[in-house]
């Protein structure tokens, strides 16, 4: 076997690869041979055809065959050989392929880059320092107060804060249209969810009352023709409700599967649950400042072909969430996720150079701790650690973030790092925006 390589661009080459015809030859005897002995042909007994029958009959197709299968291992070797890692599958293009010749082809494909990694020193991460005081701890108990609020009948005027229960009918010019009428619709107020200057009219209105309300409607309203039309609406007001706070007992905690032991250990739960997801969100933080940083100073030229592949998997995720319905729009998919493939494909090269120039491997014991942190959240820890270490490949999905998290620790000794002080609930609105 004869390879020359070529680069044809930046990260892709092209590979000339020259199979000697004896070799060849060699491999279509031998499939010819298989044939004889062991395919059933009409008026022979099996094995007993005569070979140059079924050379002239098979020769061709077996020839064809044996190229195809040659073509993939040369080019295996010669990769191999070469010391090349492709980043995709290759193109063969047959060059010379006619019977008794030298079979001669290209092998064009992509490589990776190499990557040479600088500045880490630069990289700038501000670390959050952060305390749960008994206050927060107070204030997050309101909260789940709050998420077991009951809305209640009252016998007063709608407030700013009231549920209220109405009918209604919209009316422009005297006439009724689309969308402007229902019935026995709960309104909350305060969420700003109707036409401007609706909700302020009912405040200060009570059970029974009929009045009308005169509204402009929105430039952005949906009905095209209606758009900032002058419409009135006749209004019924059927119910009004608050919301009731239920009270901090037993009852209530037990809620929460807290049994025993009522309020105290309600907030010892709720304590424990805010540092697991305070020690998360600072971790996420990090990682994400790191990764930034880690971007920012070393551009890199990404294999076409691995954008592709993530953009794929990206979109299967699109389809997943938002429905079949994408599925019909596959350019809108891809616009969607392109920048976000290619980010994710450089972050993976980036970090994988790491791992590989640090000599890195996924630590058991990170492995475990990993494991135990996400257990932690459910009610019965053990199962969840045991059901892990039976599943392989959750296993290695686990190993392969643990080598993540070792190569961020390995750039954050090297980046320039500060602390800032700051609150939980600070925090965790800095993750979730």
């Amino acid at each position: 076997m004869q390879v020359t390589v070529e680069t044809i661009e930046k990260l892709k080459l092209q590979l000339t690869i020259t199979v000697l015809t004896a070799n060849i030859e060699d491999i279509v005897t031998t499939e010819l041979r298989n044939i004889t002995r062991n395919r059933r042909f009409d008026g022979f007994r099996k094995g007993k055809v005569p070979f140059k029958m079924v050379s002239r009959m098979y020769r061709k197709a077996v020839h064809s065959d044996v190229l195809g299968e040659l073509m993939q291992r040369h080019f295996m070797e010669a990769i191999i050989k070469e010391k090349i890692k492709p980043a995709g599958r290759p193109t063969f293009t047959p060059i010379e392929i006619e019977y008794g010749k030298d079979l001669v082809f290209k092998a064009s494909f992509e490589i990776y880059p190499v990557i040479d990694l600088k500045d880490l020193d630069k990289v700038e991460v501000v670390k959050p320092h952060t305390e749960i005081t008994d206050e927060d701890v107070v204030y997050m108990i309101e909260t789940l107060r709050k998420q077991q609020t009951l809305w209640v009948d009252v016998d007063s005027v709608v407030e700013e804060n009231s549920r209220v229960t109405i009918d209604f009918t919209g009316s422009i010019n005297g006439d009724t249209f689309e969308g402007g009428k229902a019935e026995n619709f709960v309104l909350i107020m305060g969420k700003n969810s109707m036409i401007p200057n609706f909700e302020d009219e009912l405040v200060g209105k009570k059970v029974g009352d009929e009045f009308t309300i005169e509204v402009n409607l929105p430039e952005n309203y949906p009905a095209e023709p209606l758009k900032g039309k002058t419409a009135k609406f006749y209004v019924k007001l059927r119910k009004v409700e608050m919301q009731e706070l239920p009270e901090l007992t037993d009852e209530f905690v037990a809620r929460f599967g807290i049994q025993e032991g009522g309020v105290e250990v309600l907030k010892t739960e709720v304590r424990r649950n805010m540092e697991r997801e305070m020690k998360q969100a600072i971790k996420i933080l990090i990682k994400e400042q790191v990764i930034n940083g880690l971007v920012k100073h070393n551009s890199i030229d990404v294999p076409s072909t691995l954008i592709d592949q993530e953009i794929n998997i990206l979109c299967e995720q699109v389809v997943n969430r938002f429905g079949e319905q994408m599925k019909n729009t596959p350019e809108l998919s891809h616009e969607l996720v392109e920048e976000q493939a290619k980010y994710r494909v450089v972050v993976g090269l980036l970090l994988g150079e790491v791992i590989k120039s640090e000599n890195l491997n996924a630590e058991e014991a990170r492995v475990k701790e990993l494991i135990i942190e996400i257990a932690s959240a459910y009610e019965d820890p053990s199962e969840v650690v045991a059901y892990y270490e039976k599943d392989q490949r959750m296993m290695e999905n686990m190993r392969n973030l643990a080598l993540e998290e070792q190569a961020i620790d390995v750039l954050l000794v090297k980046a320039q790092v500060s602390n800032k002080k700051q609150s939980f609930f600070d925090l965790m609105n800095s993750v979730q925006a």
